[in-house]
This record gives C-alpha cells, sequence and structure tokens, in this order.
C-alpha cells in the first residue's frame, strides 16, 4: 500500500484529505482538512453517501486507515456499491484498512435510555480506533431517540478526538433536526458541506454546496453539480450547464 501522495509531497498536502476526484477536490478548497470534523447535510437522495464513499476511497488512496458507522447499508451492500462507482476498494478491505460497521442492528432496541450509552460507547471506541478518517452516514436514526442535548454533546465529544488527530465526517438528514440545533451543530463543525437536488432541463442533478470549510485558502461558497452514473461513479457537471 506504500506512502500516499502527501507523503511524497509533504507540506500543505500533507493536511489534506484528498475526495480521489481532482475536480471536485478543487471546488472543495482544494480538498477537506485532516484533524477536522466535517457535517455533510441534505435531504433524501442527495447524495451525501455518494460523497461519504468518494472521500472514502480518497482516504484510502491516501494510505489512511478508516472506520464507516452506517445505518444506510449493510457491509456486503456498501462493498457493492463502491464497485458500482468503480471505486474498487476490496483489497484495501481485506487488509483491514477499511472497516466497515452497520450500526440498524436487528433486535436493537432504539430507546432514548440507551441512546446516550450508545453514542459516548461510540466515542470511546473511535477514540481507540487505528483509523485516521471515521466516517458517520448517517446520524439521522440517532436524532429520533436521542434528545438535543446528548446529540449536541456528542459532536462536541467528535471535536475533542479531531483535536487528538482525528478526521471525522458525519452525515445527517437536514428535516431530522430543529433549526436552533442545526445552527449549532454547524457552528461547532469545522467543514459544512450541504447537498441539494436541482432540476437541469429535464432532469435532476445532485448539488454540492461548499458552506464552509476551516483554514481554507480558497473562497468557500462553490457549487458543485455531478450525476451518478452506473459503473463509473461520480461525473461532475460544469455550472455552466447546470444554472442552480
Amino acid at each position: 500500500m506504500g506512502g500516499g501522495i502527501g507523503d511524497i509531497l509533504g507540506g500543505e498536502d500533507n493536511k489534506i484529505l484528498s475526495t480521489g476526484n481532482n475536480e471536485l477536490d478543487k471546488k472543495i478548497a482544494d480538498g477537506l482538512p485532516l484533524e477536522s470534523l466535517t457535517l455533510i447535510e441534505g435531504e433524501n437522495d442527495t447524495g451525501k453517501s455518494v460523497l461519504t464513499q468518494q472521500i472514502i476511497w480518497g482516504a484510502l488512496k491516501q494510505s489512511k486507515c478508516v472506520d464507516l458507522f452506517t445505518t444506510e447499508n449493510t457491509t456486503k451492500s456498501f462493498l457493492k456499491q463502491m464497485e458500482s462507482m468503480s471505486l474498487d476498494i476490496s483489497e484495501y478491505y481485506a487488509w483491514g484498512y477499511l472497516r466497515v460497521f452497520p450500526l440498524n442492528v436487528v433486535g436493537f432496541e432504539w430507546k432514548e435510555t440507551e441512546m446516550s450509552g450508545l453514542l459516548s460507547n461510540l466515542i470511546l471506541f473511535i477514540k481507540n480506533s487505528r483509523a485516521d478518517v471515521i466516517i458517520i452516514d448517517s446520524l439521522t436514526l440517532f436524532s429520533e431517540y436521542a434528545d438535543t442535548g446528548t446529540i449536541l454533546t456528542f459532536f462536541t465529544n467528535c471535536k475533542n478526538l479531531v483535536d487528538h488527530g482525528k478526521t471525522i465526517l458525519i452525515t445527517l438528514h437536514t428535516y431530522a433536526f430543529e433549526e436552533e440545533s442545526l445552527v449549532r451543530i454547524r457552528s461547532i463543525s469545522d467543514a459544512h458541506l450541504f447537498m441539494k437536488k436541482s432540476l437541469l432541463g429535464t432532469k435532476y442533478v445532485m448539488v454540492l454546496e461548499v458552506n464552509k470549510v476551516r483554514g481554507a485558502r480558497k473562497t468557500t461558497g462553490n457549487l458543485v453539480s455531478f450525476e451518478v452514473h452506473p459503473g463509473y461513479g461520480m461525473k461532475i457537471i460544469p455550472m455552466s450547464f447546470a444554472k442552480v
């Protein structure tokens, strides 16, 4: 697996988490900062999981170890999705560079009393994990069974882990959180990416809005529109074609 390009280049590039897609990186302030907490927010089917899958690919290509906690997939369906995007991670998975933890556990009773303990255990697990990059896709299910204070405490704890060298990305559905909670979650996060759908001619495309990236050398507020093609993956659409 060797060293990633960041190890060769050194300097600033060593502090950036690439998506493995140059066009996408350029729009996200040259890539997300390592050792940061990123919030990826949007409604259903706006491409949040697709974006995290692309980021997982970039992280693995940079020789980072990745832990994915998912309520959206089983391990098998996740690996199949990656394959359908032409992102072959089977070798990384086989060697343990990528670990997948499905959180939609059959038989687990989601209750408020258990939720606080589950989120605390998740923080402890992340703290002790050898993974450099941790992705939680998505936090929405937790929001239904945890109060606002528990969720905000979780984000604050994630921020503490970031200060100790972890890079954490969390997706959530906008509808599941009250506006006041979202404002606080966004302010805790180092980077905030917002996903939405936009009509382009007669078809919908996915649009990524870069609202905030801590320490970005380039202006944020960039918009990236893309489609997902089976067997190809993310295809960036020039903004001249996608008026949003």
